[in-house]
């Protein structure tokens, strides 16, 4: 899966490469594994709203994970 993530204001926050999740400046933030995301250390941390298409959006409750 390749695309962005925006927060619920509509603001780019993050890249999905592959199974991976960056910040907008390259650096990996996040592993991704279908719709969940986890920390490099296996935690999960959050999930991406189910839908199709290259850009997802976050909800409220995962924004704190790109601030």
């Amino acid at each position: 899966m390749n695309g962005n993530i925006f927060n619920s204001k509509g603001i780019h926050v993050a890249v999905i490469v592959g199974r991976e999740i960056f910040a907008p400046n390259g650096t990996k933030l996040y592993d991704l594994k279908g719709i969940n995301i986890y920390r490099s250390s296996g935690e999960l941390v959050g999930h991406l709203n189910d839908a199709s298409g290259s850009d997802k959006r976050l909800d409220k409750a995962t924004d704190r994970l790109f601030t």
